[in-house]
């Protein structure tokens, strides 16, 4: 197995680590909560890390099935239970974990192509941020990138939601700030 993949199933299996215990900590109730209106929840966090890990990984570098509806992952509220949204997150784990042991040096230099539905997309476009086509293509190696950042930026929302919803001085990671 490849530095690069090795290392990033150690840094996306820490930030999960993190997450599960952020999610045994809250209540049902508090997975749930918004501070505002137009926040996340850590649960909606926990549906949207699923699904992007899944877009990109399963699909795109696995060549499963394309299936999210990105959109509802942010309007996802009481959908599922705390051990369901960690079941959720601990699947879609394991099923990149056996495509990414399966790669070999040669594969991360390879194109995937990666998948949006048409409402997705138009959204993002019109934000500026898509083309015309509801894809886009990206090397291998590129995504591993890509799937270190985004996790660790989400699980570093759920973390400090978790220090807010939470009285008290007890640390939610290893680490004391």
């Amino acid at each position: 197995m490849s530095f690069l993949i090795r290392e990033t199933l150690h840094t996306v299996n820490t930030e999960l680590n993190r997450i599960e215990i952020c999610l045994n900590r809250l209540s049902e109730e508090q997975v749930w909560a918004k501070s505002r209106p137009d926040m996340n929840s850590v649960g909606s966090l926990c549906v949207h890390l699923a699904g992007n890990e899944y877009q990109n990984m399963v699909s795109g570098i696995g060549g499963r099935p394309f299936v999210r509806k990105r959109t509802e992952e942010f309007t996802a509220n009481r959908s599922h239970s705390k051990a369901e949204l960690l079941a959720l997150l601990k699947s879609v784990r394991h099923e990149t974990e056996l495509i990414l042991t399966s790669l070999s040096e040669a594969d991360l230099t390879k194109e995937v192509t990666i998948h949006y539905g048409s409402e997705d997309w138009n959204a993002m476009k019109n934000r500026g941020t898509g083309d015309a086509k509801p894809y886009y293509t990206r090397q291998v190696g590129a995504l591993l990138l890509q799937l270190c950042n985004h996790y660790g930026y989400h699980t570093g929302q759920i973390v400090i939601l978790t220090k807010l919803l939470q009285a008290g001085e007890e640390h939610v990671t290893e680490y004391k700030h």
